[in-house]
């Protein structure tokens, strides 16, 4: 108990000094707009990515349905505080009905869907996501059609990204260390192995898949409020493959590879903003050198745990 209290501690103390070192970063002037809004992008990417994770890292069902989640985030965001007067308390009220109304969605196509496997999932959950874009490019005046919506409050910045990304991986990592996590991390090594134990699959898959919606609906509602507005355009299939890059990239099965891939490839954009059509072969080439020496991901299935040191620590007293 107090190993797990001291090791909380320190994490927490860890993201109080990133927090600390870019916030005087950035009011010093070392870290301008332009790379405040790259920070932004990484953390808006971080939380998609760990909520696609989720569901094929760490329950190993192929979903393509990322981009029809965070659209459902993001517009309504845009509807519910376009309809109530700009506070905080709207603003998150908003953020709230959009993960509720992906979660309840995710719910509905999850049964039905997740019994699927494999390349059949996949191709099923990209219909569900095209058939989400399709419903909101006819929506008529509640969504304005293929023009989408403009004037959307612009709260989202770094901060708040940074803020809401940790409180979600903590979330997730919780999520995975409980018995429902060990059910879904069962799932993903044998199914017949795990409802032969007594384990409901399809019960868990579609928690799984859930709550990685509602993870990804709250990403969709930042990127509402830090662009300002929202067309349908902004959530077609390759929203998804951006999702699918980061998680393949650090790793299936490993948040800390999420966190790193997310971060490389947000600096790497932004390194190669300025030499237009061969960024995306750079880009490219770097993802397929990658796959080639290292198939797994950066890191594959490993964490990082602070728990391994104070291990270490005790090992050597008690040597």
């Amino acid at each position: 108990m107090k190993k797990n209290l001291k090791t909380n501690l320190i994490w927490l103390a860890i993201i109080a000094v990133v927090y600390a070192i870019l916030s005087a970063l950035i009011v010093a002037g070392i870290i301008n707009a332009f790379v405040a809004q790259i920070i932004t992008q990484i953390g808006i990417n971080l939380i998609v990515a760990v909520g696609l994770n989720l569901v094929i890292g760490f329950t190993g069902q192929f979903s393509f349905g990322s981009a029809g989640f965070m659209a459902i985030g993001a517009y309504t965001s845009a509807i519910v505080t376009a309809r109530m007067a700009p506070t905080w308390g709207s603003i998150f009220l908003s953020m709230l009905i959009g993960a509720i109304v992906a979660g309840v969605v995710a719910v509905i196509v999850g049964y039905p869907t997740l019994r699927l496997k494999g390349d059949y999932l996949a191709i099923a959950t990209l219909g569900v996501s095209e058939i989400i874009r399709i419903l909101i490019m006819n929506g008529g005046d509640l969504t304005n059609g293929a023009a989408g919506l403009s004037g959307i409050i612009l709260f989202t910045d770094w901060g708040m990204t940074f803020i809401f990304a940790v409180v979600i991986i903590i979330l997730i990592l919780n999520f995975i260390n409980s018995p429902s996590g060990r059910a879904t991390l069962s799932v993903r090594e044998d199914e017949i192995a795990s409802e032969s134990m007594g384990v409901n699959v399809t019960r868990v898959k579609v928690i799984a898949f859930t709550l990685g919606a509602m993870v990804t609906a709250v990403a969709g509602s930042l990127y509402a409020g830090f662009i300002g507005t929202v067309t349908p355009k902004d959530f077609t299939w390759m929203k998804s493959v951006d999702a699918l890059i980061i998680v393949v990239l650090g790793g299936l099965g490993s948040i800390t590879g999420t966190v790193i891939a997310a971060i490389i490839l947000g600096l790497l954009n932004m390194f190669l903003q300025d030499f237009g059509a061969i960024r995306m072969i750079i880009y490219s080439l770097v993802l397929i050198l990658v796959m080639i020496f290292r198939p797994g991901g950066l890191l594959g299935t490993w964490e990082f745990k602070i728990s391994r040191f104070f291990n270490k620590k005790e090992k050597k007293e008690a040597k």
